[in-house]
């Protein structure tokens, strides 16, 4: 399956993030987090909710400090990685540079106060978009071959 994801984390300290090339200052809070997959969205977020893996991508190194609470999978031909970026970003407080060299937005993670759920619903809600919420890697491998569009 084809399509974009949310991972929504929660940072229980304030932490720097450094990755090959860069370091992030990050506070303590929620993050969201906007990633695409076209080639299989369930292995992408199978691995990410994985704990034993290689570092490749920017939250690879985010997601070592930072607790995964649950991820949307977004089922799509269409890439919408960046349509949803600018979305989140209305609502959250981006984080420059961060995990965005493939698309013409500066970032792709974004900090919340608190909980992002229900903004998150309500901006996938009003795309239209079809979504289903998991919280560990074993709920993806269910959610195989679900029509998504749930609502929570």
């Amino acid at each position: 399956m084809k399509g974009s994801y949310l991972l929504v984390m929660r940072l229980y300290k304030d932490a720097i993030v450094r990755t090959k090339a860069r370091e992030f200052n990050l506070k303590r809070g929620y993050y969201v987090y906007v990633g695409s997959a076209m080639n299989s969205l369930e292995k992408r977020v199978t691995r990410h909710f994985s704990k034993e893996k290689k570092f490749h991508w920017h939250i690879d190194y985010l997601l070592r400090e930072a607790e995964l609470l649950r991820a949307y999978l977004i089922p799509s031909e269409e890439r919408l990685e960046e349509r949803l970026s600018l979305e989140v970003s209305r609502f959250g407080k981006p984080v420059k540079g961060f995990g965005a060299g493939d698309v013409k937005v500066s970032t792709n993670l974004y900090r919340f106060e608190g909980e992002p759920d229900e903004v998150l619903m309500r901006i996938l809600d009003r795309l239209g978009l079809k979504w289903k919420r998991v919280k560990s890697g074993e709920e993806v491998t269910l959610s195989v071959g679900d029509d998504g569009g749930q609502k929570g």
